[in-house]
């Protein structure tokens, strides 16, 4: 598909199945790469290959542990000092993308100190998908292309039979992807009224939205301790709603989210594999499609100089 001469694709730790697989709709093989921790924790990371004069691509979600992105900003440094040509970060799971904003006085604006690291590096462009702001883009003053899960997703969740679907969104943040693919299904609109006494602690308010009798599909970005999916789930169900779908880009799955899940109304949730999930236990409600060639196709665009615009249908 690309011309092995000038492509190099090198993959981090933090999701090496995603990037084997990447590599492989290319046809482009893995750069041989050396990365490990030192006895103190500290991170090495070596290119064993020469990359002069390449256009790089390095695949590495940024999910914890926070060792993931430091990796990441040592392979783009040393493709950087190995005299690669372009570096482009290709960031499945962008983490962080959650502190994109001053809610209170004296806290970091972490998505904007990710943006600036990557670019201090050495990064020239960055891809990534579903952010969970994306106004985040305008924190770079490198080319970011956005990618949208909808593309991976909303040929599956048609197979689905449903009867009087609505497509739920689980906050406000989440409006704009659920209202898009709401249109895309023929169905109507729902939004989940939350509130946050405390961090990663969700409580409904209220649902807008008629939910009485219909099956329903929740859309978010991210599954994270899944105390808002576990919620909303138990909101629609006392609310008259018949069967309930979760379908999510990034499974994050920390803490009790698995177990959260399990004991949820909710009969199937749909994640990609942005982040790896390989080594978990997940249940049978849990449904995980590639978004392999998604990031493939957009890394062939980039580099046959082809437009990528096609790969942000919502």
């Amino acid at each position: 598909m690309l011309n092995n001469k000038h492509v190099r694709i090198i993959c981090g730790s933090a999701n090496r199945p995603l990037g084997i697989a990447i590599a492989r709709k290319l046809n482009v093989p893995l750069c041989n790469t050396e990365m490990k921790l030192f006895s103190d924790g500290e991170v090495f990371v070596q290119i064993n290959e020469n990359i002069r004069g390449a256009n790089v691509f390095i695949i590495q979600p940024t999910n914890p542990p926070a060792e993931n992105i430091l990796e990441l900003l040592m392979l783009i440094e040393a493709s950087r000092r190995a005299s690669a040509k372009n570096i482009t970060a290709v960031i499945p799971y962008y983490g962080y993308s959650r502190s994109d904003r001053k809610e209170m006085p004296r806290v970091c604006i972490g998505a904007k100190l990710i943006a600036d690291l990557l670019v201090s590096a050495g990064a020239n462009r960055v891809i990534t998908m579903d952010l969970h702001a994306a106004q985040i883009q305008g924190f770079f003053t490198i080319p970011v292309d956005h990618l949208y899960s909808s593309i991976i997703f909303n040929g599956f969740l048609k197979e689905i039979p449903t009867k009087n679907l609505v497509v739920v969104s689980p906050d406000v943040g989440s409006i704009k992807v659920a209202r898009s693919f709401a249109k895309t299904m023929h169905a109507n609109l729902a939004i989940i009224d939350k509130r946050r006494p405390v961090q990663n602690q969700a409580e409904v308010v209220n649902i807008i939205g008629e939910v009485d009798g219909c099956d329903v599909i929740i859309r978010d970005d991210m599954i994270d301790t899944a105390g808002t999916l576990a919620a909303a789930a138990t909101a629609l169900k006392a609310n008259g709603c018949g069967k309930i779908f979760a379908c999510t880009a990034h499974g994050v799955l920390s803490g009790e989210a698995l177990e959260k899940i399990d004991n949820s109304p909710i009969e199937k949730v749909i994640i990609s594999d942005s982040i790896d999930n390989s080594n978990r236990n997940l249940s049978d409600k849990f449904v995980i499609l590639s978004c392999a060639e998604t990031f493939a196709e957009s890394i062939d665009r980039i580099e046959t100089d082809a437009s990528v615009s096609i790969m942000f249908r919502e």
